[in-house]
């Protein structure tokens, strides 16, 4: 099963991103996307940093297992448009 890191860009250059050093086994990118909704969703609902002020403006730059970007996922993607319906 392929691992997908998510890494958190709180900012602009090399120093503003939170590196995972883990990652996630997880099937396929699609599942990986939905994995970081539910991640972003839950650090804007629970965590509180003085480095980020404005979760909204942070992003998931998912890496493969070569350290290739496959994906941005922004976090102000994980709250549902006004004419959306709810994804939970």
């Amino acid at each position: 099963m392929p691992r997908y890191f998510f890494n958190v860009r709180y900012g602009p250059g090399p120093e503003q991103l939170a590196v995972d050093p883990e990652g996630d086994e997880l099937p396929d990118l699609d599942t990986a996307r939905s994995h970081a909704l539910t991640i972003a969703r839950d650090l804007i609902a629970r965590t509180r940093l003085s480095t980020i002020r404005d979760w909204f403006v942070c992003s998931f730059e998912i890496e493969d297992i070569e350290g290739r970007r496959v994906s941005t996922v922004p976090f102000s993607d994980s709250v549902p448009k006004r004419d959306e319906p709810d994804p939970a």
